[in-house]
């Protein structure tokens, strides 16, 4: 019987793609790189798909946090021809100064979270997010109060899917491998690694990304999770 519900931040309950774009948009008007004939969408498509390959090179632990921070603006603002070193430094020091304080969640997080919280069910968060930033989404959104342990991976050294964060995870939370679940959106971070510590798995696939993994729950929308763990 599953009583340890450990879920992932980004992309699972704040919704990241809806809050880093509203961020972004901003920063991109402050700088006025539209004067300099440059499209926000096209601006945007460049960051994320840098943004994707870095963040899983930190996953692996091949670059810093640091290193990540610039690198990503970086590399777009020299793809789109923009680069200067003024324009890098807003960009990385504003990003994560106001992202963090966006409070778009994922849609039927609330209300999810309320009924779990309701019928029982301890729930812990493992991310691999920066500590000060996910404590600040935490914060901001109101979803702290749902949360018993929030471990992240810079407070343990090691990156999901690696299995020394779960198990860091179930002895700060004082939970069995047998009755806890990680509940998130990426099938390699999240749900494999999981599988890997022990854990039973909630695969969040809101787009219905085809795959070959076995899991122990799939669903594509937040409000229907309460319903499949009492199956």
């Amino acid at each position: 019987m599953i009583k340890e519900l450990f879920f992932d931040l980004d992309h699972t309950l704040w919704d990241f793609d809806k809050n880093s774009r509203e961020t972004l948009y901003e920063l991109f008007c402050e700088v006025k790189l539209a004067e300099k004939l440059i499209v926000f969408d096209d601006f945007i498509k460049v960051y994320n798909e840098i943004n994707d390959i870095l963040w899983n090179e930190y996953r692996y632990g091949r670059i810093s946090k640091d290193k990540l921070r610039h690198v990503r603006f970086e590399k777009t603002l020299k793809q789109i021809g923009a680069y200067d070193k003024a324009t890098e430094t807003f960009f990385t020091e504003e990003y994560i100064n106001r992202s963090p304080l966006k409070k778009n969640l994922i849609p039927g997080t609330l209300e999810t979270l309320n009924l779990l919280k309701n019928r029982g069910y301890n729930m812990h968060i493992i991310t691999n997010g920066f500590s000060e930033v996910q404590h600040t989404k935490l914060s901001r959104t109101g979803l702290a109060p749902f949360f018993d342990a929030i471990v992240t991976s810079d407070e343990i050294g090691v990156n999901k899917p690696d299995i020394k964060i779960f198990h860091a995870a179930l002895k700060k939370a004082n939970a069995r491998q047998r009755e806890s679940m990680m509940i998130g959106d990426h099938l390699m971070a999240d749900i494999i690694g999981a599988r890997r510590a022990g854990l039973q798995q909630g695969y969040f696939n809101p787009t219905n990304k085809p795959h070959k993994e076995k899991v122990t729950l799939e669903f594509s929308q937040m409000k229907v999770l309460p319903e499949l763990l009492l199956r």
